[in-house]
């Protein structure tokens, strides 16, 4: 194998206990978290879908982000190598380099959109968001000219540099700096929200159960949101778990990670619908929520403009601690397999990357030589790697950690009791939940 991944082994270039668990957390809470969980809450239950939501994350989130994770620390590889080491086999090899693929991908277009929200801090600071009442046409005339790819240019710059750096002094400080920081803004904007004239109807729309908005859509939305917000299936948590040392517990770093995670959809939703409760606005508008929608709430707000600065800051700081896991995923597989040193598999994925999502940034334009059967090129490489690369690689870890690896108990290193009730998750309830996730996601159930 390279020489850079084996220089990873013999210097020990791993995570602390608390540093594994911050940018574990960081990986896990991204924009989705305060961008598509208001979005699907509010279209499906408000608090009786959360409800649904947490008990997704315990019969699916859980049970394969603990696979994932030991993976990776028994293979103490990238992805797709974990998978050939652990089994003897090059076939789960190929299977595992879906993961990467699909990282590499959703890289190229998730950077895009965090570019766009540290646009959007840069203008809410300046004060130029709000000098205008017409966001939707702000928002529009960005999109068509080409500021959106200088953004994303930054977004991966920031990436690369903290990449450059390593395991424990890059993506690990960084994590340990962003995440607190991300709590504290958090606690700040929740604060603020609630304290509206008016809050308490969101407030009780998000925390007071209505079970009779529950349909089976709802319970399928739910195990997606669940799955998809614990940044499963992108071999995210396989790398990072190579990097985990043998004395962490498994078992408690996955409680610790999931409970991270519900604790800021908590906060997200404490901050999102008290707001647009208070400025009656619909929450099922997707990109317009927040890039037009919330703007013109904060341009009504005492302070609006240093509320909505923070706002954005918040989504950035989210959608970079996510974009440095996600990046990692091939610039490891490069590592290892071409025998690169990091800082030549950071700059030449991350340039690739970046030049694979300049095309998708084009395609939400008005010129639409870059969309086709409907969709722009944008929407269908997020389509394709989120509702079916993703679940099928989540299928992939499922199936092997329950039914092929037969070391996996003592890397998870769990009780008897608790092992026993995670392996007939992994074998007979996670792998049919998660299939159900991708026939519906893809479009072949419908409800």
């Amino acid at each position: 194998m390279g020489g850079f991944f084996m220089a990873q082994n013999k210097h020990a270039d791993r995570f602390s206990s608390t540093g594994f668990i911050m940018s574990a957390v960081g990986s896990a809470v991204g924009l989705g978290n305060m961008w598509k969980f208001p979005y699907v809450t509010g279209q499906y239950g408000g608090a009786a879908f959360f409800l649904l939501f947490m008990v997704c994350l315990v019969l699916v989130g859980l049970p394969i982000l603990l696979a994932e994770l030991a993976v990776g620390r028994g293979g103490r590889g990238n992805a797709s190598s974990s998978l050939t080491k652990l089994s003897g086999s090059k076939s789960w090899g190929a299977l595992g380099f879906l993961s990467v693929a699909g990282s590499f991908f959703i890289m190229s277009f998730y950077g895009i959109v965090a570019g766009w929200t540290l646009h959007y801090a840069v203008l809410s600071f300046t004060g130029e968001l709000f000098s205008t009442q017409d966001y939707a046409g702000l928002f529009g005339r960005f999109m068509n000219s080409w500021l959106p790819i200088g953004w994303q240019l930054v977004v991966m710059l920031v990436t690369a540099l903290v990449l450059i750096r390593g395991v424990s002094e890059g993506i690990e400080r960084f994590n340990k700096v962003l995440i607190p920081s991300l709590v504290v803004l958090l606690l700040l904007l929740a604060v603020q929200a609630l304290s509206l004239e008016g809050a308490g109807e969101g407030i009780s729309f998000f925390l007071k159960p209505d079970f009779s908005k529950l349909t089976a859509e709802s319970a399928l939305v739910a195990l997606g949101q669940a799955f998809f917000s614990m940044s499963l299936g992108m071999g995210t948590m396989v790398t990072y778990g190579a990097y985990v040392q043998k004395s962490q517990s498994l078992g408690k770093a996955t409680i610790a990670v999931g409970v991270g995670n519900v604790l800021y959809a908590l906060l997200a939703g404490l901050i999102i619908f008290p707001t647009i409760f208070v400025f009656s606005i619909e929450p099922t508008q997707g990109a317009g929520l927040v890039f037009i929608a919330l703007p013109a709430a904060f341009s009504a707000m005492p302070l609006g403009a240093v509320f909505g600065g923070l706002f954005f800051v918040l989504l950035a700081f989210a959608a970079i601690t996510s974009a440095v896991s996600v990046l990692e995923v091939p610039v490891a597989y490069a590592s290892e397999t071409f025998g690169w040193s990091r800082p030549v598999a950071v700059m030449l994925v991350g340039l690739l990357c970046f030049l694979a999502g300049v095309p998708s940034a084009l395609s939400l334009g008005e010129d639409p030589w870059l969309s086709f059967g409907g969709r722009a090129l944008f929407d269908w490489v997020d389509f394709v790697c989120s509702n079916v690369v993703l679940p099928i690689s989540g299928l992939v870890i499922t199936i092997f950690a329950g039914y092929v690896w037969k070391g996996v108990a003592d890397e998870a290193r769990l009780s008897q009791a608790w092992f026993r009730i995670w392996l007939f998750m992994l074998r007979f309830v996670a792998p049919v939940l998660v299939l159900l996730v991708l026939l519906y996601y893809a479009g072949v159930i419908r409800i």
